[in-house]
């Protein structure tokens, strides 16, 4: 089956889903983070799915291929962010673990997806 939307694409709903659950988390975070660590992580996971999103309907598996090198980047970031946070204990063991694991599924996933369109080329 063809995919015809990025939204078929399972490695952009688990990226959609990731970025919905630091939406989420950071809203118990300190009101003193709002503009620092609050917004740094809510972009950098937003960023993940937009960019699949946006590299699927560039045109070229080229393009598509370096926008999914940036949404691994983000999420490369998206990490850092969350061991930072965890460390100032604004997030709870469990869910950092939760956080990590997620992050590890849609890293592999991006990964098999470059290397399967690297193939291809």
């Amino acid at each position: 089956m063809k995919i015809t939307s990025y939204k078929e694409l399972r490695v952009w709903q688990e990226a959609k889903d990731l970025s919905i659950s630091v939406y989420k988390q950071t809203q118990d975070f300190p009101k003193s983070e709002l503009y620092g660590l609050i917004s740094q992580l809510r972009r950098s996971a937003v960023s993940v799915p937009s960019n699949i999103a946006e590299g699927r309907h560039r045109g070229t598996r080229k393009d598509f291929i370096q926008f999914l090198r940036i949404a691994n980047g983000s999420l490369a970031e998206l990490e850092t962010q969350l061991n930072i946070a965890h460390e100032l204990n604004y997030i709870k063991d469990i869910d950092y673990k939760n956080f990590t694991n997620h992050i590890s599924t849609v890293s592999k996933m991006l990964n098999g997806m470059i290397k399967k369109l690297e193939a291809k080329s």
